[in-house]
């Protein structure tokens, strides 16, 4: 990656977690239940029944009661990403609410037990986005990684105010299918 995007992009992420830390819970809350109206109607759309979560850090959308609600109203299954090794794509483990939980990687709660699924509607935490659904993550590439080897439909979920104009998108970046935000949905025309 040139030399310049790179640190452009540390420096978002840099601006952009700050701005995430600054909002108070009420206003993530909020924000969070704005995006899990919207993932609803998206699971209705699209029929999942296998659905990638993710374990919020850094202030990032904490959508774990979504997913307790929507587990008990259809029947859901729900997984979790785990880091299994470094550079290669994430695994996906069977969770369900209060099953047990142990620290992965970084700190990050993952299942305590490996039970691997392969979810149909994968959800992706943004650091930022841009007009053609590409994220801006952490920096790993796991997303992108596990993307490019298991297509499920892929959505980006964060804050309306982590939109960049670019993220400079490189190669193994991979688009979102739609990208969720408490003000809006994106879907990019792709041609």
């Amino acid at each position: 990656m040139n030399p310049a995007v790179a640190s452009w992009r540390r420096q978002q992420r840099v601006e952009l977690i700050a701005r995430r830390a600054a909002l108070t819970s009420a206003e993530r809350k909020k924000a969070a239940d704005d995006v899990a109206e919207k993932l609803d109607r998206l699971v209705d759309e699209l029929g999942s029944t296998v659905i990638g979560l993710y374990w919020p850090i850094k202030n990032e959308l904490n959508l774990i009661h979504w997913a307790r609600a929507l587990a008990r109203r259809t029947g859901a299954v729900f997984c979790l990403p785990v880091v299994v090794a470094p550079k290669a794509p994430l695994e996906y483990w069977r969770w369900a609410p209060g099953e047990a939980m142990q620290a992965g990687i970084w700190g990050i709660a993952t299942p305590a037990r490996r039970e691997v699924c392969l979810p149909d509607l994968m959800l992706a935490p943004l650091v930022g986005f841009d007009a053609g659904n590409y994220r801006l993550g952490y920096g790993g590439g796991y997303f992108d990684r596990t993307l490019a080897i298991r297509p499920s439909f892929a959505v980006g979920v964060g804050y309306d105010f982590c939109g960049l104009e670019t993220i400079f998108p490189q190669p193994h970046d991979v688009p979102m299918h739609v990208i969720l935000t408490e003000c809006r949905e994106i879907r990019p025309s792709r041609g």
